[in-house]
């Protein structure tokens, strides 16, 4: 029998509850939660045992157009990253680390994958300025932004925690949000890996050709 380790999960989700980040900072999220297992890794890869189904999401990408997460990336091999733009260093860190294993890939297998980043702070990541922002890491990943409440709604869907914006009291603006990344298959459209915040571009450079596949890594 295999040996798995049992984590926490929200109740509605099928994988591991998440730890929301203030791209820095920890914090507790939600306690209501349920037991699922999955299969206890060495390395940030985390295979789940129950993956997850694609956000029912529609949003507005950079260029101000609708976008049908599931449409646009039906059958094909996608990362999903809830975070924002004034993060002063887990989200861009983890963009560029994608970003870095990303340009390691055949160009066919570039033009294959889908790295979709959906802002956590629609009020200050306009259109415009998340374009400006994501264009910088690589310009073919795709941006979403929209209404808060339908953002969080999406991210609850596979597991993630995010909380509304807030201002401290040095006047910056703060967004806590669970700082990791799932890739789902083209095959199945599920969502069958998890990546921490501690991916390194290394990691994904590995393990990116198999995602593309729709194989596990």
């Amino acid at each position: 029998m295999r040996n798995k380790k049992t984590v926490l999960a929200a109740a509605f989700a099928a994988v591991a509850a998440l730890t929301l980040s203030a791209c820095g900072s920890d914090t507790s999220t939600d306690t209501s939660v349920a037991d699922v297992s999955v299969e206890p890794r060495s390395k940030p890869a985390t295979v789940l045992d129950q993956p997850f189904t694609k956000p029912d999401l529609v949003l507005t990408d950079t260029h101000g157009k609708t976008y049908d997460l599931r449409e646009k990336t039906k059958g094909k091999p996608t990362l999903i990253y809830f975070g924002y733009t004034n993060c002063p260093d887990v989200c861009p860190l983890t963009m560029s680390n994608i970003a870095l294993a990303k340009r390691a890939l055949p160009k066919a297998d570039q033009d294959k994958l889908q790295v979709v980043f959906v802002t956590t702070d629609p009020e200050r990541d306009t259109p415009a300025s998340l374009g400006s922002w994501l264009k910088a890491q690589d310009p073919e990943f795709t941006g979403l932004t929209g209404d808060f409440p339908a953002i969080q709604a999406g991210a609850r869907q596979i597991g993630i925690g995010i909380d509304a914006p807030k201002k401290e009291k040095d006047g910056t603006v703060v967004s806590m949000h669970g700082a990791q990344v799932i890739a789902f298959s083209p095959k199945t459209d599920k969502g069958y890996v998890l990546y921490s915040e501690d991916t390194t571009a290394e990691d994904y450079t590995k393990d990116l050709p198999k995602i593309i596949e729709g194989e596990n890594p």
